[in-house]
């Protein structure tokens, strides 16, 4: 009970920040103030990132992959809803009216041309007003997203009041769900087994509070391959987010660049088409989880993205592929993460440690390979975008094929003996139940 406070408690904090931070956005004028205030909102959104996907696991174990899976639809979805959401909001012109307004607004286009990934042109003969009436509008987005968001911090406070969590409210309320009830009850011979489960004291080790993975204790006799697992779990999602990153973040400069040369509007839809079909990935993963396992599931997408990039090398000189690679490319990143998480954590018993470990390893995947492709694009030219893409890919599969040798080198639980149940005792998972 101690550690569900715990986690209730940091994700109010957190998705209440999140609220604070989009309304304070737009009031910022100094780019310190602005920066200290990202880095406060990128604080919060790795926290309810760790502790979501964290606590599915525990709750669910060996049935999370679909909660997982249903969790990151959600992101995706709201990736792809919250330009839309701004896009009315957003400027054609320049934001700032002085005498040379006129000037300036139809400078716009041609500065975008100038802005190419590598040799940019000179823009010092373009001249923009930076002192002036503001006249964006773009301030309403953020308070718009500010308050979607708000429902959320309000809903875990319920849900701490119905849990009798709150100093001052726990007298009279009761818990929304008993902690058989918290179990998915989807096979119905289990339910014997977790009421007989529910019988035995919750003995496994790092389950005290919230960061009990971070105890040195845990790690003493584990072996080399316990270490490996998480290591090269993370690393393939180290290199699958970073393919996210890197591809979401390029593939416009990409398109608008020769050999392609395509039109600056039509190369804006590839974003967009990628995050569609992330979001629809993620989607069709919900069912389709439910009858494959998660390292399956992980094959076919490390092997659909090394395929996609491979075909998009070969036709790199056709706009049609592009665009059904690019949507290729999302259909088989989409579900990674989710299928990963459930596959590293049914390897280690459903501990928890691993989520801290895999979530870690993509986030940081996702910001460095954006910078070195970046910089790669910068110095070798556009076609290095793919390139990047095909190695990445390839090093995803490795670290994959790796985990799997580690997967089978890694000692199986011992069966533990139930005085109650001893029927049970060649059962050696989780019953899934969730222990407070």
């Amino acid at each position: 009970r101690r550690r569900l406070a715990q986690s209730l408690l940091a994700l109010f904090a957190s998705s209440l920040a999140i609220s604070l931070v989009f309304a304070i956005i737009p009031l910022c004028h100094n780019v310190v103030v602005l920066a200290v205030v990202m880095a406060v909102a990128g604080l919060a959104m790795g926290c309810i990132d760790t502790i979501s996907n964290m606590q599915l696991v525990k709750i669910y174990q060996k049935d999370s992959a679909i909660f997982l899976q249903a969790l990151h639809f959600f992101v995706g979805f709201g990736a792809l809803l919250s330009p839309l959401i701004a896009d009315p909001f957003l400027s054609d012109t320049n934001c700032i009216l002085a005498n040379g307004t006129a000037n300036a607004s139809s400078n716009l286009p041609h500065i975008r041309k100038s802005l190419v990934p590598h040799h940019p042109g000179n823009l010092s003969h373009y001249d923009l007003p930076m002192k002036g009436m503001v006249v964006t509008r773009v301030s309403y987005a953020f308070w718009i997203m500010a308050l979607i968001n708000l429902p959320v911090p309000i809903a875990v406070f319920f849900l701490l009041y119905k849990e009798r969590m709150v100093p001052c409210f726990n007298g009279s309320s009761h818990p929304l769900l008993s902690a058989d009830e918290l179990a998915l009850e989807t096979r119905p011979g289990d339910k014997d087994e977790l009421s007989a489960a529910g019988q035995r004291p919750h003995t496994a080790a790092g389950h005290q509070d919230l960061f009990s993975c971070c105890q040195s204790k845990n790690f003493r006799g584990a072996s080399f391959t316990y270490f490996a697992v998480h290591i090269t779990g993370a690393l393939v999602l180290f290199m699958t987010d970073g393919i996210v990153g890197e591809y979401s973040g390029f593939v416009y400069s990409y398109a608008v660049e020769e050999p392609l040369a395509v039109v600056h509007k039509v190369a804006g839809y590839l974003p967009s088409l990628f995050w569609g079909f992330i979001t629809l990935g993620r989607l069709i993963s919900i069912p389709v989880s439910y009858r494959m396992k998660p390292a399956t599931m992980v094959f076919i997408n490390v092997v659909g993205v090394l395929v996609t990039f491979l075909l998009l090398l070969i036709f790199s000189s056709s706009v049609v592929f592009l665009f059904v690679g690019t949507a290729s490319l999302g259909l088989f990143l989409s579900s990674t993460f989710p299928s990963m998480l459930a596959y590293t954590e049914d390897i280690l018993q459903y501990k928890g440690c691993a989520t801290t470990v895999l979530v870690t390893g993509a986030g940081i995947g996702e910001m460095v390979l954006q910078l070195l492709v970046g910089s790669i694009i910068h110095d070798r030219g556009s076609y290095s975008f793919l390139v990047c893409g095909m190695i990445f890919g390839c090093l995803a599969f490795t670290f994959y094929a790796l985990l799997v040798f580690f997967h089978r080198m890694y000692p199986k639980p011992s069966p533990e003996l139930d005085e109650a149940s001893p029927d049970k005792a060649a059962a050696p998972e989780d019953t899934g139940q969730y222990q407070r």
